[in-house]
């Protein structure tokens, strides 16, 4: 892996490991992801009790999620990325050793909760590191390929990983095997990934430490551009966590099989995978703001709608329907210029920035389910979807309010055109 095959891609070879080392990561951490609920109740919990134990994790996460950004400054990205990964590990040794063998919620809370605050320390504080690391030019891109790792291991990999590994090893042997991904991916982020000029910020008091730590929760008032930007990630991925607790039941109502619906999610999450390099490629040329704007909020919007309308006018169109989730996983992942947008504004404070986004990421988990208990019984399937479309307008609306400084929006023109110059056409 050379500088100029990588460079083709966008790529800083010195920042390769620390991309494989998330992807491996976060397929230790996603392969449980579609079975072990389901894994739980057939071996003595409750639905309420398994709500209850993804619930807490999730709150993890997003604390956690907060955290990353202002801890990465901190402590360092290194040191933080392995903070993140002896949570994950203490908590996944005694979930499997004590906790379910005793199904005793009461170990199980906090020890699958130690997991849902390691993932975002390792993962996120990572990406600070990039925000720190990229050109502003390139900055986009290498974000991209941030959420290529991530989303491709928690999302992807790890599902296909666990459909492979479930027959041969069992359920409880695929679980332990986490351990393996997690380590392989610490040893190629922290220990291999080359790059050695983030030093952490140093602090004369610990009062001083927790008035930094604050400005992760206070940059958003200070800066209120960077407090928008943590609302449109929190409506990014709202819609996706929220699809999952009942468009599976309309899509079978439609009459498409469970296969056929798994096979369609599945196609929605790897266009998004494939589409979170694209859209960084595009948002350092067409601009930022402008890709989030109408590719994620707009694109969102429609492709929302075309996930109800389209086997609804159609019915189990199975190739249809599978075009509007490949349309809609690819116009979610127009969000991923927001990062680069957001630490733009905040040059000084990029992990306290991070934070905000981090921790809209997180609330999302919530944000998307919520609205589905809160609303479904009241204005049906296609009520929920119009209030989803109407969040992601919404969002494209206040990221036309979240501008750079003069200087910035100018020299992303200029890159721009001078592309086109030297070109003759945009490609």
């Amino acid at each position: 892996m050379n500088q100029g095959v990588l460079g083709r891609f966008g790529m800083d070879s010195k920042m390769a490991f620390g991309y494989l080392g998330v992807l491996l990561f976060m397929i230790g951490d996603g392969l449980e992801q579609g079975w072990l609920s389901s894994y739980l109740l057939d071996n003595g919990l409750t639905i309420q009790q398994s709500a209850l134990l993804f619930s807490v994790y999730g709150l993890a996460a997003a604390i956690a999620a907060w955290l990353s950004g202002v801890l990465a400054e901190i402590l360092g990205p290194r040191k933080a990325m392995t903070l993140g990964l002896g949570l994950f590990v203490l908590g996944t040794l005694v979930f499997l050793t004590i906790g379910i063998p005793t199904m005793n919620l009461a170990i199980m809370i906090p020890t699958y909760s130690l997991r849902g605050l390691g993932y975002p320390l390792f993962a996120y504080s990572f990406l600070v590191w990039l925000t720190y690391y990229a050109p502003s030019k390139k900055l986009g891109t290498a974000i991209g390929w941030f959420w290529v790792a991530f989303a491709g291991g928690l999302n992807v990999l790890g599902a296909y990983y666990s459909s492979f590994a479930l027959p041969i090893l069992g359920e409880m042997k695929t679980l332990w095997s986490a351990l393996i991904f997690v380590f392989l991916g610490a040893i190629f982020a922290i220990l291999l990934n080359k790059d050695d000029s983030i030093n952490n910020k140093q602090f004369k008091t610990k009062a001083d430490v927790f008035k930094y730590m604050a400005t992760g929760i206070t940059i958003a008032f200070k800066k209120p551009k960077v407090g928008l930007g943590g609302i449109v990630r929190t409506i990014n991925t709202a819609g996706a966590y929220g699809f999952v607790v009942f468009l599976p039941a309309y899509m079978m109502d439609i009459g498409f099989t469970r296969m056929e619906w798994l096979q369609i999610y599945g196609a929605l999450w790897s266009s998004n995978v494939i589409f979170n390099l694209i859209w960084g490629f595009i948002g350092d040329k067409l601009g930022w703001r402008s890709t989030i704007m109408w590719f994620g909020g707009v694109g969102c919007a429609i492709f929302t709608a075309a996930l109800y309308y389209v086997p609804a006018v159609m019915g189990p169109n199975y190739m249809a329907t599978l075009l509007a989730a490949i349309c809609f996983g690819a116009c979610v992942a127009a969000y991923v210029p927001l990062s680069a947008l957001i630490t733009s504004l905040a040059p000084d404070n990029k992990g306290a920035a991070m934070s905000v986004l981090n921790l809209g990421a997180g609330l999302s988990t919530f944000i998307g389910p919520v609205i589905v208990g809160i609303f479904i019984g009241s204005v049906g399937t296609v009520g929920v979807i119009w209030i989803y479309s109407g969040l992601y307008l919404l969002s494209a609306i206040l990221t036309k309010f979240i501008t750079l400084p003069q200087e910035q929006e100018k020299s992303q023109s200029t890159y721009f055109n001078t592309l086109k110059d030297a070109s003759g056409s945009y490609k």
